[in-house]
């Protein structure tokens, strides 16, 4: 399994991204002192995805009682997802890896949709504490599981 395993750095990254109708550059050293769950996704507003960052979205307060962010990666463009987040009203940043330099650095590609259904929880000092791989169906850890596990980090 490439990219961070558990008990490495969290690699940082730098990407553009919308929040809350915001468009910026997002980096992962921000958020130091916070913990993340840095979820990857193949595609803006697609079945699957869909389901996954609408449960994020209508279960978002676990995370924040957690004392974590969201962030999600997927290699559209920033008008793709502000389109989307319009639609959606996620409370979270997206964040587009178009040329896929992080989503390769976190060894989220696959070879038959372009990105694996991933997520890293990051401890508050940048440390990765838990990955997970998802199979080419939609199947991902629903967010009060990965919000016990965020909670669970001192």
């Amino acid at each position: 399994m490439s990219g961070p395993a558990v008990g490495d750095a969290a690699p940082d990254l730098s990407l553009p991204g919308i929040e809350k109708g915001e468009r910026r550059d997002f980096s992962l050293s921000e958020y130091r002192g916070k913990k993340v769950a840095l979820a990857f996704y193949p595609g803006d507003a697609t079945p699957g995805c869909s389901i996954q960052l609408k449960s994020y979205r209508d279960d978002f307060e676990a995370f924040e009682k957690a004392g974590a962010v969201v962030l999600a990666v997927s290699p559209q463009d920033v008008d793709s997802k502000e389109q989307w987040c319009e639609r959606e009203h996620f409370e979270f940043p997206l964040l587009a890896d178009t040329e896929k330099r992080v989503i390769k650095e976190y060894g989220a590609t696959s070879p038959v949709i372009g990105v694996k259904r991933s997520v890293f929880l990051i401890d508050g000092n940048g440390v990765v504490r838990w990955r997970y791989s998802g199979a080419i169906r939609a199947i991902f850890k629903k967010p009060r599981e990965l919000a016990e596990l965020l909670d669970s980090f001192d």
